[in-house]
């Protein structure tokens, strides 16, 4: 009876609703601004290398595509010296610009981009924190996996690693790193694009091919002795 008694009271004071909000009187915890940045980052560069919006990707395409064909022709001091040389210029030129219409007709309008001043681009030493954490963690796990493969914790492995690196020496005899970074960024731009098309056939032939390097690979290590990987315990 005391029971039913107290929750008709609560009842009553909650104008009969017949429930009490656990949550009232709290105040809702705030959404991590930053803890969003990173899969929105990751949802714009995908967006990008999909050509979701043709002109954003085709801009970002070819200005990037032209500073690293600037960087192949030029010393990074005066390709970085020239991009930002243009940059005044222009904003330069564009104050002047305001300047003298606001002077002609007698406007006061004020700074042209003020509004682009008065944002703040600040760094918070949370984020500055996080981002450490995560670059440290992601830095200690690829010197984890170089001191297994170095090491020689797994002979498969660093036997993978040695031919790899042999190509390599062919592929950097044949081409400099900004060639290579020009392959790349026009790779990166037209795989997932020419992937997500035809994805059906590449995922059959790529199967195939997956199966054929596995059996040579079975067979190789079934043959030579040592060459078998460590059963996990």
């Amino acid at each position: 009876m005391a029971d039913s008694t107290q929750s008709e009271k609560i009842s009553s004071s909650h104008g009969g609703d017949g429930f009490v909000d656990a949550s009232a009187g709290q105040k809702a915890p705030s959404p991590d601004k930053d803890s969003k940045s990173t899969p929105q980052a990751a949802s714009i560069v995908r967006e990008l290398i999909y050509w979701r919006d043709v002109k954003m990707s085709g801009t970002v395409f070819g200005v990037t595509l032209l500073l690293l064909l600037s960087l192949a022709a030029f010393s990074v001091v005066s390709v970085l010296s020239y991009l930002l040389l243009a940059l005044l210029v222009v904003t330069i030129s564009f104050r002047v610009f305001k300047s003298v219409v606001q002077a002609v007709q007698k406007s006061d309008e004020g700074h042209p981009f003020r509004a682009y001043m008065e944002k703040d681009i600040s760094l918070s030493s949370e984020s500055f924190s996080r981002y450490l954490d995560t670059g440290l963690k992601h830095g200690n796990c690829v010197l984890k996996q170089l001191s297994r493969l170095f090491l020689v914790e797994d002979l498969v492995d660093s036997l993978k690693l040695a031919v790899f690196m042999w190509l390599m020496t062919y592929v950097g005899a044949v081409f400099n790193g900004i060639t290579l970074l020009i392959i790349a960024h026009i790779l990166v731009f037209s795989i997932p694009v020419v992937y997500e098309k035809y994805k059906t056939p590449i995922d059959r032939y790529v199967g195939i091919v997956h199966n054929q390097v596995k059996s040579v690979v079975s067979k190789v290590q079934a043959k030579v002795p040592g060459l078998s990987k460590r059963k996990p315990e």
